[in-house]
């Protein structure tokens, strides 16, 4: 049984055998596990952006990727990349600050506020997760469009036989069902690790609650 449902069941169930347990024992209880799931999420992500990183680098030589980088559109994607490294870097500071808060939290409704936040963190960074994809597989698709040269006679061929639009929209189809796989995948992911962390979360708030009442 779990340390703190135990603690519970004595606090509920006191035989005179037992020793009362305080409110304090119990919030110190709620206090160390949400501590240390707020821990594992800020590990959890490092670890994913390392994984995400080890690929790349992995891949970086892939006949895609370095067809990619001949139509030279370093001036789009580099600013890209750079914005979504900085957008990673402040969550990765706002899960850190989220566990060191959580840490030195010293009243139950202090704690119950900063478990509010850390979830509303991790839906953050999920969703920016999911639109980063979203917006930079269609940019990569536009330049694609733009400055590949085999799609360019595609394009053509298909403008004077008047598939033009047949072309383009069976192309946007295709992505976007891609996209809704890589989607689908990441979200099942997502709700393996961090869903079950925020799960975790939720029945602290629940036992916090309880306390308060």
């Amino acid at each position: 049984m779990d340390e703190l449902e135990r603690l519970k069941k004595d606090w509920k169930n006191q035989e005179d055998t037992y020793p009362k347990l305080s409110y304090n024992e119990i919030y110190k209880m709620i206090l160390k596990k949400s501590s240390s799931i707020v821990k594992w999420i800020f590990i959890i992500s490092l670890l994913e952006f390392a994984f995400w990183a080890v690929i790349s680098f992995a891949f970086k030589d892939a006949d895609s990727i370095v067809r990619f980088k001949e139509y030279h559109a370093e001036n789009i994607m580099i600013p890209m990349t750079i914005l979504g490294y900085l957008i990673l870097i402040y969550f990765f500071y706002r899960f850190y600050t989220n566990y060191k808060t959580i840490s030195a939290t010293d009243s139950a409704k202090k704690l119950m506020e900063n478990i509010l936040k850390t979830r509303r963190t991790v839906k953050q960074y999920v969703g920016f997760n999911l639109i980063y994809l979203f917006i930079s597989t269609f940019v990569a698709l536009g330049i694609l469009f733009d400055r590949d040269e085999n799609f360019s006679e595609i394009i053509d061929k298909a403008s004077a036989n008047g598939e033009l639009f047949k072309l383009y929209a069976t192309t946007i189809l295709v992505t976007l069902f891609a996209l809704a796989i890589a989607i689908g995948l990441i979200l099942g992911f997502y709700y393996l690790i961090y869903g079950i962390l925020l799960k975790r979360l939720n029945s602290n708030y629940s036992e916090l609650k309880k306390l308060e009442n």
